[in-house]
């Protein structure tokens, strides 16, 4: 069985967005509240934040992809796409993907260092990790399939 182009075009895009965050999370060196960053100094957690909201968005694309390519009918809801993603083996779970859409949504929202901090360890510590497992999987799986 051939991979289908769409599915192609969506995973190279994915596969670019994450490779950004993965330069970004290996090169975060960590954030401390208590020091007043520069702008340009704050360019390297913004990039962070920016390329985690990215890769993020381009999973959920490529997600739907696939399931519009493999599968005979849409999810009706958000948590049934991440259930029948879980149940492929694209993701670890349904609940860590919940936790990891808090954590999109949590970025737009806070602006405290204290909260920062704990936004930048959750993306480099959590989403990080999965979205690396993510990109395993995806490349297997096509590869699998080519």
């Amino acid at each position: 069985m051939s991979v289908e182009p769409l599915l192609l075009g969506s995973r190279d895009k994915l596969f670019a967005a994450l490779e950004l965050l993965f330069a970004s999370a290996d090169a975060y060196s960590g954030f401390d509240p208590a020091v007043r960053y520069t702008p340009k100094a704050r360019e390297p957690f913004d990039a962070l934040c920016d390329r985690y909201l990215r890769s993020f968005e381009s999973s959920l694309k490529f997600f739907r992809t696939w399931e519009r390519v493999r599968e005979a009918a849409p999810s009706d809801t958000f948590r049934d796409l991440l259930l029948r993603m879980e149940k492929s083996g694209f993701i670890s779970s349904a609940a860590t993907w919940l936790t990891l859409r808090d954590l999109r949504n949590r970025i737009a929202h806070e602006y405290l260092p204290e909260e920062l901090q704990k936004i930048y360890s959750a993306i480099v510590g959590t989403a990080t990790p999965e979205m690396r497992r993510l990109a395993a999987r995806v490349a297997g799986s096509l590869a699998a399939a080519d």
